[in-house]
């Protein structure tokens, strides 16, 4: 499995949300002066709803940006434990610890990003190929490590 490659889906896939969020908020700034009128109060409240979407996608942003800021530090280079940057082969599925941001699909393969505040990184640092966990009354057992 290319880990580089699954790092460069990943943060092509964070490049798209970021985009995506400025221009929604470039939009959103657009329309709230748009709304600018001398028809009084009902227009106000307009414009506050439009500020707090702004301040929403914001913060959605802000949390792209800092996902982006994460991923430049994960190296692709191979793990024989649990760590930042280890790509996880359970009997349950693949998983890879970098930053969360769903699911993603490489080749034929179905791998589930998951960050290293999660409660299954949590339950697993430090572990090796062999080992065995449980989270959430499910049973795993870890295959491979990249």
């Amino acid at each position: 499995m290319n880990k580089q490659e699954l790092l460069n889906l990943i943060k092509t896939k964070i490049a798209d949300k970021i985009q995506s969020f400025e221009n929604l908020i470039v939009e959103t700034r657009a329309s709230s002066n748009d709304t600018k009128s001398s028809m009084g109060d009902k227009y106000e409240t307009g414009r506050e709803m439009l500020q707090q979407e702004v301040n929403n996608l914001q913060r959605q942003l802000n949390e792209s940006l800092n996902q982006q800021s994460v991923i430049r530090k994960i190296s692709a280079e191979p793990s024989d434990k649990v760590q930042v940057g280890a790509l996880i082969r359970t009997d349950k599925g693949l998983f890879y610890v970098t930053v969360s941001v769903g699911e993603i699909i490489s080749g034929d393969q179905k791998i589930m990003t998951v960050s290293a505040e999660s409660p299954l990184v949590k339950a697993i640092l430090g572990k090796r190929s062999g080992e065995e966990f449980v989270i959430n009354n499910i049973h795993q057992k870890i295959i491979y490590i990249w």
